[in-house]
């Protein structure tokens, strides 16, 4: 009865603020899901021109190689950033005078030493760059995410996201006549899905702080969660656009026009958030930042009336050292932002997301079953993200986190003995749905809500490191999980089960991180959570 009251207490125009907050993790989930349609037409426009044009071929390769290094020139700048921030200027330049010594060395022996000629591996390098290119943006504005929330706000810098989600689609669906820079058509095309993932980066982390800086206490983790109801449901729609685009048609039209399509649906959800945007206020915490304490009252009146004054003071008590070093509350909170994210993609979650289709049909099902068997994970994915939006305020974020993270290892530890038994079927299924379906009620939204909290007002921007990590650790496991799967040895010794019982091992690893170092934030405000870490 105390709930329902309280519910109907909450202005709508809260809802209406978080529902538009929550358009950045559709684009979030539609833009990192739309290459799964797209990967073989990719292939068919991009690589196979080369193999018949050692001249295009060797161009193309410079370029690739020019653009990998500055990635990964880029990447490693932002890790300078956050140790300089992290352990101060000696110590920082110390370390990443190593990284970038260590870095060097790696990036020539193992990838610009040799002739630019095309070669099976090279060919296979450039495909899987092509496909994964997002992810590098992903860390990028993951990185760049603290700064902009800081220096922009979390409206404006939401605003920033929409703008590179509307670029990059249309980029990306025309690479060759956006190219306004000259280069090789894929080059284009690596550009405009960097753009974008920077896009995804930028909203993975300022959609659910935007949510938790103007949602009440005891709401919420439920307000939080919608975000990650919007990421899966993002991905769930770009499966069925990407069946409805290339349905009924033959290869070649879905090689040469249908992939474009795909990736330039992605106009419309980006250009309804970019317009939705103008129409919400800044979060109360940024404007109190910037000094603008009657704009700031003026809207906490609106969303949380009964308790405004409190409500400010508080947020003015905590806002006192407006650029405290990271450190500031010690570095276990720092610590737990980066486990809880990567833990969140070492469990496997993102294997499962992405290669659900390769999956089955290494059960045997054929192209037909294993698509719709993957629709069904996209189902269950969301409807379980549903069950976790209305129970983290309930039962807490700490039981939902320690419970999927053991239901999440025995279904792997399961997955893998069916495959290294042969016992393929109805029972393996059973247990990538229950995989799926413990990830969506626990780490999927929860992960967010515990992110969007923990980290002090005084050092929210620290919360980019986490998110960061979390872009990294996804394109490890996305990267990795080819290799594992595919080994020839691990195959022949334990028929694809190796990488699931890697996976069952860190969801084991997952729950007792949770028990022993993460804290309980349920029913405290950002306030009360912030004490935890300076009880002073």
């Amino acid at each position: 009865m105390g709930n329902q009251t309280r519910s109907r207490s909450i202005p709508p125009v809260i809802y209406a603020l978080t529902l538009v907050a929550t358009l950045g993790g559709l684009l979030f989930g539609y833009d990192t899901a739309v290459i799964n349609g797209a990967t073989d037409a990719l292939r068919q426009f991009f690589i196979t021109p080369l193999e018949g044009d050692p001249v295009l071929a060797t161009a193309t390769i410079i370029q690739f190689k020019g653009i990998v290094t500055i990635c990964l020139v880029i990447v490693v700048a932002l890790v300078t950033s956050f140790m300089i921030r992290l352990f101060g200027k000696s110590r920082g330049i110390l370390w990443s005078g190593m990284l970038w010594v260590a870095g060097t060395v790696v990036l020539y022996l193992f990838f610009l030493r040799g002739d630019n000629v095309l070669t099976e591996s090279l060919g296979n390098s450039i495909k899987g760059f092509t496909i994964s290119s997002a992810l590098v943006g992903c860390i990028i504005g993951g990185s760049l995410g603290g700064y902009i929330s800081q220096g922009m706000g979390r409206k404006r810098g939401l605003i920033l996201a929409a703008i590179l989600f509307l670029i990059s689609a249309l980029g990306s669906a025309m690479p060759e006549k956006l190219n306004f820079m000259g280069l090789a058509t894929i080059s284009s095309f690596i550009f405009y899905r960097v753009l974008g993932g920077i896009g995804v980066g930028l909203a993975s982390m300022l959609s659910p702080m935007y949510i938790a800086e103007i949602a009440p206490a005891g709401i919420r983790g439920k307000l939080v969660s919608w975000n990650q109801f919007a990421i899966i449901f993002g991905m769930l729609v770009v499966y069925f656009v990407n069946y409805s685009i290339a349905r009924g048609r033959a290869s070649e039209w879905i090689n040469v026009i249908g992939w474009r399509w795909m990736f330039g649906s992605e106009t419309i959800p980006a250009a309804l958030f970019l317009l939705l945007l103008f129409f919400i206020p800044e979060s109360p915490r940024f404007l109190v930042l910037k000094h603008q304490e009657p704009k700031a009252m003026a809207l906490l009146k609106r969303i949380n009336s009964v308790s405004a004054e409190k409500v400010m003071e508080d947020i003015k008590s905590s806002l006192k050292e407006t650029r405290a070093p990271w450190l500031s509350f010690g570095g276990l909170v720092i610590v737990i932002g980066i486990l809880l994210s990567v833990f969140q993609q070492f469990v496997g979650i993102n294997v499962v997301l992405y290669y659900a289709g390769d999956i089955f049909r290494s059960m045997g099902s054929g192209n037909d079953s294993s698509l719709l068997q993957t629709i069904i994970v996209g189902i269950v994915n969301l409807t379980f993200t549903v069950v976790a939006i209305f129970t983290v305020d309930r039962f807490g974020r700490k039981p939902l986190m320690v419970i999927g993270a053991l239901a999440m290892a025995v279904s792997m530890f399961a997955l893998g003995m069916s495959f290294y038994l042969e016992k393929m079927g109805i029972l393996s299924l059973i247990f990538m749905l229950t995989y799926t379906a413990a990830f969506a009620m626990s780490w999927g939204p929860v992960t967010w809500v515990l992110l969007s909290e923990i980290f002090p007002n005084r050092i929210k921007g620290a919360m980019s490191v986490a998110v960061a990590s979390q872009w990294v650790a996804n394109l490890i496991i996305s990267w990795t999980f080819p290799m594992m799967n595919e080994s020839t040895l691990l195959t022949r010794l334990f028929n694809h089960g190796f990488s699931y019982w890697i996976y069952g091992a860190m969801g084991i690893l997952a729950a007792w991180f949770i028990l022993r170092l993460v804290p309980e934030t349920k029913g405290k405000t950002l306030e009360e959570i912030e004490k935890i870490w300076n009880p002073k």
